[in-house]
């Protein structure tokens, strides 16, 4: 077991002790009521329908000015002005975030990676990572690693002890420090994002109770007690709760999952902390002082944000008004609340719009008033408005790493006149040939100008292009890269006795004997080429498209791609 003394450390040893007093986290008036009395899977349910409806933050490039206030060192710390980053112990600083990256804890591959989800910008899961630490973790599951590939002090990678890691090549073992930190993140996720389909199931089942698997279960249970919430969690906490108005319960009720999970299965929960009481009225959400940020639009655009009102015996109608140098630029989408809709079990939602006159950074206040015999609260609302960005075309490079299993794809870092273009991140679509013949495509997003690929269908071919991203806006698509699979439908059996294998503009022929009148169709069933023989290893030359290629004496005809 590693022990590492770390700011972490510290504060944990903090906390035992202010514990012994009272709480460490302030637990939001009312805001855990809808979990009283329920256990088990009925708790469970009960979390997803609490913490799924939040503020949805405002865009996957915005991420790094939210770890600002999420993941920095505190001021006082020898470290103050660092990113606190759980993965690597190299001192970066916050007045970039480079070598660092947008860290899906729970990987979003296991989700199937969708940018439609609020889990892709759920700051609960989302950490900063040095990025070499990044790859080295991929995706795969939490784990206690046996013989370490990937050991930078921090994270470790290796094959997982015996029991562990869910069929997984390789598991991702955090410093003990962090160990029940990212337990906590996990025992968030399962609940949140119960209703997703897992791609990957190395920790998780397809189903809403328990979700986690049983050895999962079992480590980060062991996790979850040995490293309990430090006051780095429970600040971080309070940031993400004034952003997303919502919280990882796990934190604030380090015994929760317990009643899921663990030792107190069937027992019902009651959350304590909370002063309010019965019948006294309690606007939950929106939080006093949070933030409501439209992140950066380009000119000429607007921006939309979504605020949740949800209270408990709500009296009088909820007052939205717009106070500031820029209130003009931020429009609720209504004046005022009805106290019905505020006390229904999931609130309601108000959009609000920023629509920008001119370049530069804006703010107002909004100010929420009369929901409690006069009571009131302040939201900030931001914007900044950028000129319209310009992309240069750049080239897709040769894949490399390439294995029966994946391969990296690569591409150039665009640039102009000696200048990197600012990209918020590049959309990288993968084309996929299966052993069948089908036909599909992937879009993966990466930050830097690589994409580590490991989940390659046997028997499938691939290529992929690559489309920078910045504010909306999109460069030309690059070249196409076709990946060259050593095994790629060039195996010749006497079940399948003829292939071809992907070159630029063309296919390769693969075959045992000559093959006599191969025609060539296009997706219309139009005939491109007919040959009267072709020989094993000659070149059929032909433009980027879909085709199928039919032969007499074959038993099934093949399908094939052509790119640039």
């Amino acid at each position: 077991m590693r022990k590492i003394l770390h700011l972490k450390s510290i504060y944990a040893l903090v906390c035992s002790l202010a514990m012994a007093f009272g709480a460490m986290a302030d637990v939001p008036q009312g805001y855990y009521s809808s979990l009283k009395g329920k256990r088990d899977a009925d708790l469970k349910n009960a979390l997803h329908t609490l913490l799924y409806n939040h503020t949805l933050v405002s865009s996957y490039s915005d991420l790094p000015q939210y770890f600002r206030k999420t993941d920095v060192y505190p001021p006082g710390n020898s470290r103050y002005g660092q990113w606190w980053d759980m993965y690597s112990d190299i001192p970066l600083y916050t007045r970039s975030f480079a070598g660092l990256n947008r860290e899906h804890s729970f990987p979003k591959s296991w989700w199937g990676g969708s940018q439609n989800t609020p889990a892709y910008t759920d700051l609960n899961h989302l950490y900063p990572s040095e990025a070499q630490a990044n790859m080295a973790k991929s995706n795969y599951p939490l784990g206690e690693v046996q013989n370490a590939s990937f050991d930078n002090g921090i994270t470790r990678v290796g094959t997982p002890v015996a029991g562990q890691g869910g069929g997984a090549k390789a598991v991702f073992e955090p410093a003990d420090e962090y160990k029940g930190d990212f337990a906590r993140t996990y025992f968030y996720m399962v609940c949140c994002y119960q209703n997703l389909h897992w791609a990957y199931t190395y920790m998780v089942n397809n189903n809403t109770y328990p979700t986690l698997n049983s050895w999962s279960v079992d480590l980060l249970l062991k996790w979850n007690r040995e490293d309990p919430p430090s006051q780095k969690e429970f600040d971080r906490n309070e940031q993400v709760y004034r952003v997303q108005a919502n919280r990882n319960p796990f934190i604030d009720f380090k015994d929760l999952a317990e009643y899921i999970w663990g030792n107190r299965k069937g027992q019902a929960f009651n959350p304590s902390g909370s002063t309010e009481q019965a019948g006294d009225p309690v606007l939950i959400t929106p939080v006093q002082d949070m933030a409501l940020d439209f992140g950066e639009v380009a000119e000429g655009k607007s921006g939309e944000a979504s605020l949740q009102f949800r209270g408990e015996n709500i009296r009088y109608n909820v007052q939205l008004t717009v106070i500031g140098a820029d209130a003009s630029m931020f429009t609720p989408e209504v004046t005022e609340v009805k106290p019905s809709a505020i006390n229904a079990p999931e609130g309601i939602w108000v959009k609000i719009k920023y629509n920008p006159t001119g370049l530069g950074s804006h703010t107002a206040r909004l100010i929420v008033s009369d929901y409690s015999d006069g009571g009131s609260r302040g939201i900030a609302l931001r914007g900044e408005c950028l000129p319209v960005p310009v992309l240069h075309a750049f080239r897709a490079l040769p894949a490399t790493d390439i294995t029966a299993t994946g391969y990296t794809a690569n591409w150039e870092v665009p640039q102009q006149g000696g200048s990197d273009d600012v990209v918020d991140y590049y959309v990288v679509t993968r084309t996929i040939v299966d052993a069948s013949g089908n036909i599909r495509q992937v879009d993966d997003v990466a930050e830097s100008n690589y994409l580590p690929v490991d989940n390659r269908e046997a028997g499938s071919h691939e290529s992929y292009h690559v489309r920078s991203c910045r504010l909306g806006y999109y460069s030309d698509v690059t070249n196409e890269i076709n990946v060259d699979f050593a095994d790629a439908l060039s195996t010749v059996t006497d079940g399948a006795p003829f292939g071809v294998v992907y070159e630029p503009l063309g296919l390769r022929v693969v075959c045992g004997d000559t093959v006599a009148g191969l025609t060539v169709y296009d997706m219309a069933g139009r005939t491109v080429a007919h040959y009267e023989t072709v020989a094993n290893g000659e070149i059929i030359s032909l433009p980027p498209g879909v085709y199928i290629l039919t032969a007499a004496g074959l038993p099934t005809p093949v399908k094939a791609i052509v790119t640039e």
